[in-house]
């Protein structure tokens, strides 16, 4: 560590109103990602826990600018966040018990995507981790996460600027689900009573059993819709040739693609589906009409009057199955669905799975 850290010195002295002079247990970074090393995150921390239930509290140091101000925005340092993370332990472990390495692990990966993608994390978004959350626990059912605020460090100033701890929540698979068709904040709320301080537990069954979880997510989903209003995708385009354009997406998110319209535009709200070049842009009005905004961007407008027509029709066009398919309820419009290569949402390399 440099010998003048003042956003460093910001995090330890946050943690500090926590765990005062509690020594945690800390991996370091061996070379800098700066010079070149393969870890974004400079450090992290992790304390033992045994309220309110027995835990360990991982903390990032990387994620803002712990030395110099480098960015331009004088506000936020850094990305503007750092990543807490919960994870739940034996209360009968021996007290010199060393913290399990593979969150560590797991952070440095989260913050490999963002370093490298440039998509940074907030609070009420979620992902699919494509596979168990711990590489070896193929047992487990927690294979997605959510992000939450921290519930006990909250956000601080530091010299360099804002920070907020996020903390990364652990989610099973149909949990992610009830995130998408709903809202992640919502959710989480209505996961909290379970969740205390929302430490993730990889043993645990999938909370969508418990009857008052289930419930509140049913009645929230029909009352309010999704506030998922973007689909991030790897593959995104178009081609226009007299009236008739072909719209082209992978296979792997296609069905998802569906779901998310109609959790979208019968509520009023439109939904993006953004690739690495170009995206699309539905959203309901008066008539059918596909209209190139820029050479980025096009804008399919669905009719209202015959929506639930028009959302059959995209959903029976946008299976998991390569193919060109036309949508009745939308004259001229094509979808080409082309086989997907699965990868890995951490490290963003090929699993060598395809789908289509």
């Amino acid at each position: 560590m440099d010998e003048t850290s003042p956003g460093w010195d910001a995090i330890d002295s946050a943690l500090a109103r926590i765990y005062g002079d509690t020594e945690p247990y800390h991996w370091g970074a061996i070379i800098k990602w700066a010079l070149g090393g393969p870890d974004p995150l400079d450090g992290i921390s992790a304390y033992r826990r045994d309220d309110p239930v027995p835990h360990w509290h991982y903390v990032s140091y990387g994620m803002t600018e712990l030395y110099e101000k480098q960015s331009d925005n004088p506000d936020e340092s850094g990305w503007g966040f750092e990543f807490t993370f919960r994870l739940a332990r034996d209360p009968a472990e021996p007290a010199d018990a060393e913290p399990p390495v593979w969150p560590a692990n797991f952070l440095q990966n989260l913050g490999r995507y963002v370093f490298q993608s440039g998509n940074w994390f907030e609070t009420g978004h979620h992902i699919d981790l494509n596979g168990p959350i711990a590489a070896d626990r193929d047992d487990t059912a927690i294979r997605a996460a959510a992000f939450v605020r921290d519930p006990e460090l909250g956000a601080i100033s530091t010299p360099h600027g804002r920070v907020e701890f996020l903390q990364v929540v652990g989610l099973a698979y149909d949990e992610y689900e009830a995130a998408r068709s709903w809202n992640t904040e919502s959710l989480l709320e209505a996961l909290s009573p379970h969740l205390p301080l929302f430490v993730t537990d990889i043993e645990r069954a999938s909370l969508m059993a418990v009857p008052d979880v289930a419930e509140a997510v049913r009645q929230g989903a029909a009352r309010d819709g999704s506030s998922q209003g973007a689909v991030f995708v790897d593959v995104v385009g178009w081609t226009r040739e007299a009236d008739a354009v072909t719209i082209r997406l992978g296979a792997l998110p296609a069905p998802s693609i569906a779901e998310a319209l109609r959790r979208r535009l019968p509520y009023g709200r439109d939904l993006i589906v953004q690739g690495t070049d170009a995206r699309l842009w539905f959203r309901p009005g008066d008539a059918y009409s596909a209209v190139e905004i820029d050479d980025e961007a096009l804008a399919i407008t669905v009719p209202e009057a015959e929506l639930e027509a028009v959302l059959d029709d995209l959903a029976a066009a946008l299976p998991a199955e390569a193919g060109r398919r036309t949508v009745p309820s939308l004259p001229g419009l094509v979808i080409d669905v082309e086989r997907s290569v699965i990868r890995d949402s951490r490290s963003g390399e090929a699993t060598g799975r395809v789908v289509g």
